[in-house]
Order: structure tokens, then C-alpha cells, then sequence
């Protein structure tokens, strides 16, 4: 079994930081892509920040240059780094990891619980 959980979600002011952090855990044999998404109420869930890893990164449009996601291997964690932040950033966050598990050495993707972000204007 594999667990993905989340922490650093919360309230915050507009032009704000947050933190998010997610850390795998269980039968892993290797992590590929680790990601966050994120679902505001009435829209899609959508892409937010991946990394592969090897440490390449790919960011939505609309967080470029405010978000940075980074990882640790050893740790098998993946880190959100939020500044900047805006009322439209509100959202459920959601971490993401494509995995090939232990027990069965099948790639499949995970999800954690999700976080709240509520940014206020």
C-alpha cells in the first residue's frame, strides 16, 4: 500500500507565502513524475506544478514565476513553494505521484488527501 500525505495548507493574505509539503510513503520501488495539482469549488482539477526525477519542471501559465516545485529523492517528498500569492490560488491542492510499486512492480499514480489554500484579499 502507498500513501501519499500533505501538509502546509491554510489561510493567507494575498501577496502571502505558503509551503506545501507531501511525502510518499509504503511498498515504493521508484517515484517518476511528482506533482501538485490543484480544484477550486465549480472548476476542474488542473496542473499545477510536476517534476520528473531527474528534476525537470513544468509549471502552469498562470503560476510561473510566483510557484517553485522542488523534490527530495531520499525522502521521496515533493515541495510547493507558493509566494506571491492570489485570491484566484484558492483552492484544494492536490499532490500526485506516478510510482511503480514494491509489491507489484506496476507504474501506477497515487493522490493525496488534498489541502485547503485560501488566500484573502
Amino acid at each position: 500500500q502507498v500513501q501519499l500525505v500533505e501538509s502546509g495548507g491554510g489561510l493567507v493574505q494575498a501577496g502571502g507565502s505558503l509551503r506545501l509539503s507531501c511525502a510518499a510513503s509504503g511498498s515504493i520501488f521508484s517515484i517518476n513524475a511528482m506533482g501538485w495539482y490543484r480544484q477550486a469549488p465549480g472548476k476542474q482539477r488542473e496542473l499545477v506544478a510536476a517534476i520528473t526525477s531527474g528534476g525537470s519542471t513544468n509549471y502552469a501559465d498562470s503560476v510561473k514565476g510566483r510557484f517553485t516545485i522542488s523534490r527530495d529523492n531520499a525522502k521521496n517528498t515533493v515541495y510547493l513553494q507558493m509566494n506571491s500569492l492570489k485570491p484566484e490560488d484558492t483552492a484544494v491542492y492536490y499532490c500526485n505521484a506516478n510510482l511503480r510499486t514494491a509489491s507489484s512492480l506496476r507504474v501506477e499514480d497515487y493522490w493525496g488527501q488534498g489541502t485547503q489554500v485560501t488566500v484573502s484579499s
